[in-house]
């Protein structure tokens, strides 16, 4: 058994699709199906049912999943340790964000970053909160950042940085359309459970007599800026970064109530009990 063979499985059983992991890997489909065939001949068993075109994972495959997790993690922490010893002369980092922070504050952090370390690859993908707390728990990524506290005593978090949540909508506002009544029981385009923005717009209203449970949602949306877009269209009202929405206010196509909630924190999250390589204290030196 390589170290390989338990990248090409991990992929693809992740996956559940052999084309996907082959691309991904930047190998041939071959060069795949053979690694896991290898694999399957050398132990005498079968790692995935394969049922027409498709495959899935066997229950020996889906055992050994978490075994090949673990020595591929323990790899990369072996590889991350060496890394440090060059002095941040090469290195990686992975790096997970919510939908705000990943879209909108960190691009310009991260060009600045790679400026300063050029040998440092980051790779960067995007959650919403909860998906967030649960890679960087899991140990699939070094660093995480999220918008509001998590209440996981696994990680330590700890403030980076700051925005503010607006009530927007496509008509002006006047003094009556923010009341607690008239908020209650407006049309309102939200986030979906488990965001951020969610979360914190939840709180927010609370704290103006506002019950986000009974609100009339019109529209419950996975990202920013199909918020957004709809809101535009007159969809509802919303409640979003100052971040997501600052080119449309400017633009006359969104209009801000005029309610303050005060500021809202972003949060670094990391493994309590994991090794934090040199490159992720750089990053995290750099933005904070």
């Amino acid at each position: 058994m390589t170290l390989e063979q338990l990248r090409i499985f991990l992929c693809v059983a992740e996956r559940e699709h052999m084309t996907d992991a082959a691309r991904i890997l930047n190998i041939t489909q071959s060069a795949a199906s053979a690694a896991i065939a290898a694999l399957e001949a050398r132990h005498g068993i079968r790692l995935f049912h394969r049922v027409g075109r498709g495959i899935v994972l066997t229950e020996a495959g889906r055992l050994f999943l978490a075994e090949a997790r673990a020595i591929l993690d323990r790899v990369q922490t072996a590889e991350s340790m060496l890394d440090d010893l060059s002095g941040l002369r090469r290195g990686s980092l992975r790096l997970v964000a919510s939908q705000t922070i990943a879209a909108y504050w960190l691009p310009p952090l991260l060009a600045g970053f790679r400026e300063r370390f050029p040998h440092i690859q980051v790779v960067l993908e995007i959650g919403n909160t909860a998906q967030v707390a649960a890679h960087v728990q899991a140990g699939r990524f070094d660093l995480g950042i999220v918008e509001g506290q998590v209440d996981n005593p696994v990680l330590a978090q700890w403030p980076i940085a700051q925005d503010q949540l607006i009530l927007v909508r496509a008509t002006p506002f006047d003094v009556e359309s923010c009341t607690p009544e008239f908020l209650q029981n407006a049309r309102w385009v939200m986030r979906e459970q488990g965001s951020g923005t969610r979360s914190t717009l939840d709180v927010c209203l609370r704290q103006i007599g506002v019950h986000p449970e009974s609100l009339n949602e019109a529209l419950v949306l996975p990202s920013n800026e199909s918020v957004r877009t709809a809101v535009e269209a007159g969809a509802g009202i919303a409640g979003l970064s100052s971040l997501v929405v600052a080119p449309a206010l400017a633009a006359g196509t969104l209009h801000a109530a005029p309610i303050s909630f005060g500021p809202r924190v972003f949060f670094g999250l990391r493994h309590k009990e994991r090794y934090h390589s040199q490159a992720v204290e750089a990053l995290t030196a750099f933005i904070a």
